[in-house]
């Protein structure tokens, strides 16, 4: 009352201030009953016009490590252009407006679907210009594709536009600089798979492709960002690892497609890191002492070097090879033709994958088998005539020996071995008998997978008695020769020669090779658990005696350190390497139209720690073209020893 008793005093002051707030809350409740009643209808149209889009978010992709921690595979950043369309809708407004009105001074009348023509162009013309604009500060020609433009303002308006990818140091600086004057453009940052060692280990690593498959996704996603998966070796192998766990962010969208706001639903979890067995400066190593043999980068051939004590694998190489970085994101045809070539074959491992007769290197199983059996005593003479004479009359076969230049003379066993004798081998193999020998070869598990994850393993051709019986009709004697000089019907890989060795060099036992080491999360607060590969699996036992393993390995050692011995190109100074050379012919019909050159050796003679196999496709020979690259890894492994001394680890007891 006491207020309205004041205005009654004509006080012109109070009377203006009351007319004053009274016409604020009459304009106040006027907007309130605008918005709640007339405007109900419009926003509850707009409202109902809005939309989600869900939208896959890839994990960042786990890392790939060697013995030491050197990354081998990671994550880099890529530094992108996207482009933001619904930040240009004024501009996009204002070029139509003033496309309308040059129709309307020319005097002509758009109908309705000429309208939404001009609008499109003139959207296709701002943002042709906006890029144009985008070239020209970065100097890098830039030309915006019109199909592309028009299928993504159709299909994924809510999304960025991508615009450039992967800019140098250089491009980012000039476009921060510039970046106020270009509307709707934005540098985003995402991780790129990189692999900084580049071809090294490739074979191992494998690569990644793109991934566009939906079959597998328990969700439905309006669009997914760009992925990869793992195409082969532990990139395919352990893809589910390695990729994490999907996120999901929410786009909410106008009745005109363009993004209102977005939400993370579920953040992506970056993949789980492997760590392997690989020593990266022994893997280095032995590829490029591959690639010193005379073919230099068109070397096919293969190197693998094993911890005998324990099945690790400190180096996988293969050459011809092919650098992972070129799948990302896509590989240039070019490119992919060089990697299809049929005779180079660069994407094939060759260590694990290729399988080649092993020649002469499979004497070793023949003088196991012949000593174990007493068929073979050590001191015995054997006057070889520089062939083998199998069977008689006119079906004889004559085996030309290539030991003493296929002249007459007398082996031991040791002489024998370092020479290379095929006569010698071939008769005692004969008095040993197949059985023995085939017995060696199911232990070793020739003709089965050796387990190494990288889904390039094989098993290889190893024929038994049944498997002869089937295919060709029974076993003869020249089966038994052809076996006996590592010939016929067997064919296995380098890896596989590396377990051989390593048996013979660690007292008979046959061990699982190991590349991973194990496998544990990025995160260190994360509930997943690391998995461990344990070392030193035992698959088998060679069940040979130590006197017959010592007969075979000092006749191993002389192969390489005496001055008769076929590896002599192998000798390291104080490395003690104990080896077998080997050449496989590869025959079409009689006709010889290739050869297998092999060097498998272990070290030290004392102690053995290492076990190296070299491989080469069309050689010389194993001790002119492999022992050469044998040696170089040996030099390699030589350094690691005397940078880090090795520390004894003692055999698993259980397969």
């Amino acid at each position: 009352m006491l207020i309205f008793d004041q205005l009654r005093k004509n006080d012109r002051q109070l009377r203006m201030l009351a007319s004053c707030v009274l016409s604020g809350l009459g304009v106040l409740l006027l907007g309130l009953w605008y918005v709640q009643v007339l405007s109900a209808k419009r926003y509850r149209t707009s409202q109902v016009s809005q939309s989600f889009r869900t939208v896959r978010i890839p994990a960042i992709r786990g890392k790939i490590f060697d013995a030491n921690g050197t990354p081998l595979a990671e994550n880099r950043p890529s530094y992108n252009i996207n482009l933001y369309l619904e930040e240009l809708r004024p501009s996009f407004q204002a070029e139509f407006s003033n496309g309308l009105k040059r129709y309307r001074t020319a005097h002509v009348q758009l109908s309705r679907a000429q309208r939404s023509e001009l609008g499109r162009q003139t959207r296709y013309q701002v943002v042709g210009s906006l890029i144009a604009q985008v070239s020209a500060s970065l100097q890098q020609p830039l030309a915006l594709n019109e199909t592309n433009f028009f299928k993504h303002y159709d299909q994924r308006l809510y999304l960025p536009m991508p615009v450039l990818n992967n800019l140098n140091p250089q491009q980012v600086a000039v476009f921060m600089e510039q970046a106020a004057s270009l509307p709707g453009v934005d540098l985003e940052v995402q991780p790129e798979r990189n692999y900084p060692h580049r071809s090294a280990a490739a074979h191992l690593i494998g690569y990644l492709q793109p991934d566009n498959e939906v079959a597998d996704e328990e969700t439905f996603y309006n669009y997914r960002m760009p992925d990869f998966k793992g195409a082969t070796g532990l990139e395919g192998r352990f893809d589910e690892q390695l990729r994490g766990t999907t996120g999901i962010k929410s786009v909410l969208v106008n009745s005109l497609g363009y993004r209102q706001a977005e939400n993370i639903w579920t953040p992506a979890e970056p993949g789980q890191n492997i760590y392997l067995t690989i020593d990266l400066a022994i893997q280095k190593a032995a590829e490029q002492a591959l690639r010193t043999a005379p073919e230099g980068a068109d070397t096919r051939g293969a190197v693998v070097v094993m911890d005998c004590r324990t099945g690790d694998l400190l180096a996988v190489a293969s050459n011809p090879t092919f650098d992972p970085n070129d799948f990302t994101p896509r590989i240039t045809t070019e490119k992919w033709e060089r990697l299809n070539d049929p005779k180079l074959l660069p994407m094939i491992n060759r260590a694990t994958y290729g399988v080649y007769q092993p020649g002469s290197v499979f004497k070793i199983i023949v003088g196991l088998a012949g000593l174990e059996a007493g068929a073979i005593d050590p001191k015995e003479i054997y006057h070889g005539q520089g062939y083998y004479l199998l069977g008689s009359g006119p079906y004889a076969r004559k085996i030309n020996d290539l030991a003493n230049h296929s002249q007459p003379a007398d082996f031991d066993f040791k002489k024998a071995l370092k020479e290379s004798s095929n006569a010698y081998f071939i008769n005692y193999g004969l008095k040993t008998g197949v059985d023995r020998i085939l017995e060696l070869g199911k232990r070793l598990h020739f003709g089965e997978r050796a387990g190494i994850p990288t889904r390039q393993d094989a098993g290889g051709v190893f024929a038994t008695r049944e498997w002869q019986q089937e295919n060709i009709g029974g076993w003869s004697a020249g089966d038994t020769a052809n076996l006996c000089i590592g010939q016929g019907y067997i064919a296995i890989t380098p890896l596989q020669v590396a377990v051989m060795i390593a048996s013979v060099a660690n007292g008979g036992k046959v061990l699982w090779p190991r590349l991973v080491t194990r496998i544990q999360p990025q995160d260190p607060f994360s509930n997943d658990q690391p998995v461990a590969f344990d070392p030193g699996r035992v698959r088998d036992d060679l069940k040979i005696s130590k006197r017959t393993l010592d007969i075979v390995r000092d006749a191993m050692r002389g192969d390489v350190e005496d001055v008769d011995g076929t590896g002599r190109s192998g000798f390291v100074p104080g490395m003690g390497i104990c080896a077998k050379t080997g050449t496989a012919q590869i025959t079409m019909g009689r006709k010889v139209v290739g050869h297998s050159t092999w060097f498998a050796s272990f070290a030290p003679f004392e102690n053995p720690r290492y076990a190296v196999v070299v491989m080469v496709e069309d050689g010389v020979s194993g001790g002119t073209t492999c022992g050469p690259i044998a040696r170089q890894v040996y030099l390699a492994l030589q350094k690691r020893e005397q940078m880090k001394p090795a520390k004894p680890e003692s055999l698993a007891s259980s397969k």
